[in-house]
């Protein structure tokens, strides 16, 4: 059962002005409970939802004992939480999308990263979440439910690699590939991979954002492995990540 908690109202939103739904934007918040709340609701920065972790101390302390959802911005409204962002030719995405915050202790030491899994519940939750606004959002698709890391992928790493989109994808919600269909194509790219002026396209047709340069591309690669090859996210272009790509263009684009 999803239980939505309105307890917390944010201060930082504002109007959409007329702008359609069009996107859900995961993210984790890389903080414990209370103070993800705090930032959330009184620092400029704000997400529609908040998803704890039932395990943390903060949150139990807070005197909760099932895991709930906390609505901190109408949907109706703007939330300030994608930040400059791109995806499928539109930039600047808070004005067409819904933000959900994860509780989720990732850390970024100097670029060495860690990223710990998600509880379970928080999964069941954010499924059952993720199923009530496509019921109400029927214009979001597959490849819109996206990481932070997807529409930003030059500044971000959020949602990180241990989110289960593989899961997701099993319960209806989010996009995933084919394996027969990622089969055939690896088989192709063992033999050598497109030119990279082609593979450039492929990631421009699923909606990433133009590599403006090499550090670009490969901050991209990394993203996408993050949220579809997550066990290997060096940022390195092979034939698996490339067979992904095509497989995915393939199934949700017809390309």
């Amino acid at each position: 059962m999803l239980v939505i908690d309105t307890s917390f109202p944010a201060q930082g939103f504002n109007e959409r002005n007329g702008e359609p739904v069009r996107q859900v934007i995961l993210h984790y918040t890389a903080a414990a409970f209370a103070s993800s709340l705090r930032t959330l609701t009184q620092d400029g920065v704000s997400a529609h939802y908040l998803l704890p972790d039932p395990n943390e101390p903060s949150y139990r302390a807070a005197g909760y004992d099932e895991l709930r959802a906390f609505r901190l911005v109408g949907e109706d409204k703007r939330a300030w939480h994608a930040g400059v962002s791109h995806w499928g030719g539109r930039d600047n995405l808070n004005s067409r999308s819904i933000g959900i915050e994860i509780v989720n202790l990732a850390r970024d030491d100097g670029g060495v990263f860690t990223f710990p899994a998600y509880t379970e519940a928080q999964i069941e939750v954010l499924i059952l979440l993720l199923r009530d606004l496509l019921g109400r959002y029927p214009q979001i698709g597959p490849t819109d439910i996206l990481g932070h890391s997807d529409v930003a992928y030059w500044r971000k790493s959020d949602p990180g690699p241990r989110l289960p989109w593989q899961c997701l994808h099993e319960a209806g919600v989010g996009a995933w590939y084919d394996e027969p269909t990622r089969a055939m194509y690896q088989r192709r790219f063992c033999m050598g991979l497109p030119p990279e002026v082609e593979v450039e396209r492929a990631f421009q047709r699923y909606g990433y954002k133009a590599a403006q340069n090499r550090q670009a591309f490969e901050h991209r690669t990394r993203a996408f492995q993050m949220h579809f090859r997550p066990r290997d996210y060096c940022g390195f272009l092979d034939a698996e990540t490339c067979a992904i790509l095509y497989a995915l263009n393939e199934k949700y684009l017809g390309l």
